[in-house]
């Protein structure tokens, strides 16, 4: 018997002096999740690490034993749902700062909602006859009134100061009498080229300005301060962090905004990265000049350059090969070849990315045209970068015989699934059955070949992802409702849905290898949302709320 305890002795001294399980440095830890890394060959893991803004680790929960220890941050998820970092691949982040900064008409269910919200807000900042009233993000779309804002309406509310109030695509504003007065438009005004004033039955203007037409009023509407600007900027931002976006790719804007947006990255407000396009103009020319601004954290990255092609499909200004159905316009032009070719050229030789604005079927057949002939004037290697991966931004109506070339030539359709779900409901009037058939082609075009970074179009919607991998994946409105010639069959698959606001939107910007999927070495972006987007049925997706947004490593948000 003293042997056997001698013996057990022993194997419990040497059992008390085995060296401990060495401790794993890491800034962050999750684990006990569902993690879905939009990696192909390890579409699914339980737990990663985090150090220096990368991940170190992505597996298993006995992988990531070593890491549970020390001083790390160490969070249980307790199962709920990771996603590689959500990505917005065309937003408008000062849009979206000032929706929010000044009267926001988004989300009014009619015309009368959206009147009394103008006289709400009339009464409760009541101002000298000199100081505009500006609002957006009205949209009659599923209005029951079916139509536009008239003059006479804004005027009975708004009679003594001028007012402009802009339709939540930013392609028309109803204006109110002082603000055309203003603008020194009547019944005898012509419209600028790509603009339109529209008219009464008598002849005199409605108050409806459409694109270039809109420039006559805005222009007179004073400056914001760069002090507004800057909170603006720092309202969108921590929005953004708070829905679950990581990166937004911002469509449009000048160098003084982008100035703006890094001293918020230098102050550690910039909560979101931003991958920027410039403006057409003295933007574009100073980008083509200088070359792409990369911040080495990826941050603030300015690589592109937006132009516009034509107009909306709510406003009739998209441009179309036939009339619309009804209204007896094809749409604008907003632009045509001379003017747009040696900007083309000039960005090809210098590796900068174009992304341009078409909607109607006609707007996407030219700017592919656009696009060959440049290529075919500037072959690869006389390219900075050989493949410019360039985009057309909404691509809402491609005809058939122009989708296949989006593939050939690579040309990127940046898509937002929200668009459909609510130009739908218009949008069999603007484009006849037959249009419809191709109208929001997503599944048809990445069948084809093609990838479709998703995005909003905020403030023209609201900005939400659950949106838009709703929109993706169930082609019916935020009710459920789904009408003959929404074409269910063009909507997509989870996992494409997925890939349209992660790695997709990552491809489009020339950032697949940093970010866009959870791997090791790749930069630390995640969006934690209480509910499974990939399993949960379809009437509780929207019903998820974003836990965690995590930005190179960093919580920048948490509820």
């Amino acid at each position: 018997m003293k042997s056997v305890a001698v013996l057990l002795s022993g194997l419990c001294l040497s059992a008390l002096t085995l060296p401990a399980l060495a401790c794993e440095k890491a800034d962050l830890v999750l684990h006990n999740a569902t993690i879905y890394t939009v990696h192909d060959k390890a579409p699914k893991a339980e737990a990663v690490a985090i150090k220096d803004g990368k991940f170190i680790y992505v597996g298993n929960e006995d992988g990531i034993k070593p890491y549970l220890c020390g001083d790390n941050q160490i969070r249980d998820l307790h199962g709920m749902a990771v996603y590689p970092g959500f990505t917005d691949s065309h937003y408008h982040l000062k849009g979206v700062g000032y929706r929010e900064k000044e009267l926001n008409l988004q989300g009014s269910e009619s015309l009368k909602a959206m009147l009394q919200q103008v006289s709400a807000y009339q009464q409760a900042h009541p101002a000298p006859a000199r100081d505009w009233l500006v609002g957006r993000g009205w949209i009659e779309k599923t209005w029951p009134e079916k139509r536009f804002p008239t003059l006479r309406e804004i005027d009975a509310i708004v009679p003594d100061r001028p007012a402009f109030l802009v339709r939540a695509d930013g392609h028309a504003g109803i204006a109110n009498s002082r603000a055309l007065e203003l603008a020194g438009i009547d019944a005898e005004t012509q419209a600028p080229d790509g603009g339109a004033i529209l008219k009464d039955p008598d002849g005199k203007p409605s108050g409806m300005l459409v694109d270039n037409a809109m420039v006559m009023v805005t222009r007179l509407i004073p400056e914001p301060s760069r002090a507004d600007d800057k909170d603006a900027f720092v309202l969108a931002t921590n929005r953004n962090a708070s829905l679950g976006w990581t990166q937004i790719q911002n469509a449009g804007g000048i160098w003084q905004d982008l100035e703006l947006l890094d001293e918020l990255r230098q102050e550690g407000k910039l909560k979101t990265r931003v991958y920027y396009a410039l403006s057409e103009g003295e933007p574009a020319k100073r980008l083509l000049a200088e070359g792409p601004v990369i911040d080495p954290g990826h941050m603030i990255v300015a690589h592109a350059i937006k132009l516009y092609s034509d107009g909306a499909l709510g406003s009739r200004g998209a441009a179309l090969l036939a009339d619309y159905s009804d209204h007896h316009s094809k749409g604008l032009l907003l632009t045509d070849h001379d003017r747009i070719m040696p900007i083309l050229i000039q960005a090809l030789k210098k590796g900068i990315q174009i992304e341009t604005h078409a909607i109607g079927d006609r707007a996407n057949r030219l700017v592919l045209d656009w696009y060959e002939e440049a290529f075919s004037k500037v072959p690869p290697e006389q390219r900075k970068i050989k493949e410019p991966r360039w985009r057309i931004e909404h691509a809402q109506n491609i005809h058939p015989d122009d989708q296949q070339r989006f593939v050939d030539l690579g040309v990127i359709p940046s898509m937002q699934a929200s668009h459909a779900i609510g130009d739908l409901h218009f949008a069999p009037d603007r484009l006849g059955p037959e249009r419809l058939k191709y109208a929001y082609p997503w599944k048809d075009m990445i069948k084809k070949g093609a990838i479709i970074p998703g995005g909003s179009d905020a403030p023209v919607e609201i900005g939400d992802p659950r949106i838009e991998f709703y929109a993706a994946v169930i082609r019916k409105d935020l009710n459920g409702y789904q009408a003959e010639g929404w074409h269910p069959e063009q909507a997509l698959s989870r996992v494409e849905a997925l890939k349209m606001l992660t790695i997709w939107p990552a491809i489009a910007a020339f950032q697949e290898d940093v970010r866009g999927s959870i791997e090791v070495g790749k930069l630390a972006d995640l969006t934690v949302l209480t509910k499974d987007l990939m399993t949960e049925p379809e009437e509780n997706l929207m019903s998820s709320s974003t836990v965690m947004t995590i930005v190179a490593g960093t919580i920048v948000f948490e509820k």
